[in-house]
């Protein structure tokens, strides 16, 4: 993280604000800049590089592709004009949401830990793209006439350093400065999240949710963190007064009962966070053992307990508890991928591709269901056909570093070295180590040799990369 620092004090300088926690700036405010609409898309994707490559972050796809899908349910009846929509899952237990500028949708897992319901969680997701949609931090720094890029860049280094969990440095820094425009930033701060709120509440209600949801969510993270020492960093940047939880129960009100609160869907997501961030396999399983004793019928609890299980080395209760779920609902895929992932687990290879091709005939385009097939060709040493499989995920995945990183592993199992320099180069453009990156091409271009197609094609993107990395430079300077 040693690379923040000079850009704190720029940061600084440009929202200085005092250290009380209602008026500390928004991550979702910072949501757009006065750059043209695909210099703002170019200038997300950068800063996303460096933010991947300053955090800690969740590679399931069962989850990446569940908070893919829902935000994109909710960018449908959003505002929002452009959906190129990048994701970051970060791996920390900490409550945080944000929206950036370019497209860019940042989820801790602690989201998921802290929103009770679907709703809940909707709602934190719809308030963030309204930030979006409505350019927020563009308008502010605009009636103050002093946007720059490099100092656009300075507040987006400023949010990886909170995201990271650096937020105490980047606020000291932001409190130890007065700056002149301090009262006009404070104004337009809390009418950022009155409006991120309004707008919210009616996406909301379009994307078939209860908007009570929000107050709800609200009410309780005012209750569970009122008297914490240090709550977490969404509530300091998007801090929750009784007023501003009466203001959203009144909006919500309004709209007619009957929206969606909570689904199955969300809770066998939320058991795999929550399984994630247990101590060992074995306290998880205590957890859920516990709550399936107050409610035996509590899918998503047997769920997590089988995962539990598996994890644990005890697949045998582990198949046990998922006997049941399958029997109620023998199609539903997170099930069947848990199946499968207990019969590679147990080396009961036979029984996992039966499953993965029944599973492909009714979900032929599901991406963790892809991913599991892949680890399967794996296990059963097909590397050439797992190898053609990344091949086809990266059509639909093509900025997903997790996905860069196997396929630069299963390339060099099946002896394609030329493609494997050239998927870690991809892989190191997308987490921001652009040197490494152009290391990788150089290797490339010397296995090319004499051919002469594809050294122009290694070329072009060695200049493509140059320029993002200059890019980043900017931002940095």
């Amino acid at each position: 993280m040693n690379f923040l620092r000079p850009t704190l004090l720029t940061l600084a300088c440009l929202l200085a604000l005092p250290s009380h926690a209602d008026d500390l700036p928004s991550l979702g405010d910072a949501s757009s800049a006065i750059v043209s609409p695909q210099q703002e898309h170019q200038l997300g994707r950068a800063w996303l590089s460096l933010l991947r490559g300053n955090v800690r972050q969740l590679s399931d796809p069962q989850l990446k592709d569940y908070v893919e899908t829902s935000v994109y349910r909710l960018a449908e009846t959003s505002q929002l004009q452009d959906r190129r929509l990048e994701f970051i899952l970060i791996d920390s237990k900490e409550l945080n949401a944000f929206a950036a500028p370019g497209g860019i949708v940042g989820v801790n897992g602690g989201l998921f830990l802290n929103a009770q319901t679907e709703g809940e969680y909707a709602s934190v997701l719809a308030h963030e793209l309204a930030h979006l949609s409505q350019r927020h931090f563009a308008r502010g720094v605009e009636a103050q006439q002093r946007m720059q890029l490099p100092m656009m860049g300075a507040l987006l280094v400023g949010i990886i350093a909170a995201a990271a969990g650096a937020g105490d440095a980047g606020i000291a820094a932001i409190a130890g400065t007065q700056a002149a425009a301090i009262q006009e930033q404070r104004r337009f701060s809390r009418q950022n999240e009155q409006e991120a709120d309004r707008i919210g509440i009616l996406n909301l209600e379009k994307a078939g949710y209860d908007p009570r949801n929000m107050p709800t969510m609200f009410e309780r993270l005012m209750r569970q963190y009122q008297y914490s020492a240090k709550p977490p960093e969404f509530l300091l940047t998007h801090p929750v007064t009784e007023s501003r939880v009466a203001d959203t129960r009144n909006r919500a009100e309004q709209a007619p009962k009957g929206g969606v609160d909570d689904s199955l869907r969300y809770q066998l997501i939320r058991a795999r966070l929550q399984l994630t961030y247990e101590g060992t396999p074995g306290l998880g399983a205590k957890r859920f053992r516990a709550l399936l004793d107050e409610n035996p019928n509590l899918d998503a609890a047997r769920y997590g307990l089988a995962l539990a299980q598996i994890k644990g080395g005890q697949l045998n209760e582990a198949r046990e508890s998922l006997k049941p779920l399958l029997a109620k609902a023998p199609n539903d895929i997170t099930y069947n991928l848990a199946q499968i992932d207990l019969d590679v687990t147990n080396n009961r290879l036979a029984d996992a591709q039966q499953r993965v091709e029944k599973m492909r005939a009714l979900y032929p385009g599901n991406y963790p269901l892809q991913q599991s097939r892949i680890d399967l060709l794996l296990k059963q040493n097909r590397p050439a056909e797992a190898e053609k499989a990344l091949d086809a995920l990266l059509k639909n995945r093509p900025q997903d570093p997790d996905v860069w990183y196997e396929v630069a592993e299963v390339r060099g199992l099946s002896g394609n070295t030329i493609g494997l320099h050239q998927a870690r180069a991809e892989y190191f453009a997308l987490v921001g180590d652009f040197d490494q990156a152009l290391q990788q091409l150089d290797y490339a271009k010397q296995r090319a040799g004499n051919n002469f197609v594809l050294s122009s094609k290694i070329d072009a993107r060695q200049r493509e990369l140059m320029e993002q990395q200059r890019m980043v430079k900017d931002m940095m300077r």
